[in-house]
């Protein structure tokens, strides 16, 4: 009788190509998952190169000035609102009012020019966002922007992803907070679960907050 067709070691590279086969778009399509949550993609922790040095950490820091003084229309609008110069200059117009770090504020005042700010929060255009609805609902601004008051240069802080947003909608109440404190950049919750727990379900109820997973509730 002859010998076997094929050698041994044949049996053991067609069960490694078997796998190959299996394990390559296996790993290629759970690499390309990673890669579009990362910061590459979703652009978290990427400081914005602005026209003008604002520092947040000194309005919103050091001064405490409000978020909603400058953003007036986040708790009445989908937008939160870019402040015109007019609200700049009501400040500056005393304080620092020859600073050479304000130029083009007092340029862009006098001509009755916007300041061109860069966008740093840039939802897809399918994405319905409504900032008055999150605050009117109890969640914080530094929920999704951050600690503000620690950025030199405004950078996005959360993902901004659909399974991000999808994880708050699903389970809100972790991120309410009272309304005295929308926009405090140092509250947290009580640190005993238990009292995290009954805040939040005593939150849940006077907000009247309702879990919101349809797909019609951010695309419209």
């Amino acid at each position: 009788m002859s010998g076997p067709l094929f050698p041994r070691w044949t049996n053991t590279v067609s069960r490694l190509s078997a796998a190959m086969l299996l394990a390559v778009p296996a790993i290629a399509i759970g690499g390309l998952l990673a890669y579009v949550r990362s910061p590459l993609v979703t652009n978290q922790a990427r400081p914005v190169e602005q026209p003008i040095e604002f520092d947040h950490r000194h309005h919103a820091g050091d001064e405490q000035i409000d978020c909603r003084y400058c953003h007036w229309s986040v708790e009445k609008s989908p937008s939160a609102g870019i402040p015109s110069t007019t609200v700049c200059m009501s400040c500056h117009a005393q304080v620092w009012n020859k600073s050479p770090y304000l130029t083009e504020v007092r340029k862009a005042f006098f001509a009755d020019q916007p300041i061109p700010w860069v966008r740093v929060h840039n939802l897809p255009d399918f994405v319905y966002f409504n900032h008055s609805i999150h605050v009117g609902k109890g969640v914080g601004c530094a929920t999704c922007h951050g600690r503000v008051d620690q950025m030199g240069a405004i950078e996005q802080s959360a993902p901004l992803t659909m399974s991000w947003c999808l994880d708050c909608h699903r389970n809100p109440g972790p991120n309410l907070r009272p309304p005295e404190f929308i926009t405090s950049m140092t509250w947290a919750p009580p640190a005993a679960k238990a009292e995290a727990e009954a805040l939040a379900e005593t939150l849940i109820k006077e907000y009247d907050v309702h879990s919101r997973t349809s797909c019609s509730t951010c695309h419209r």
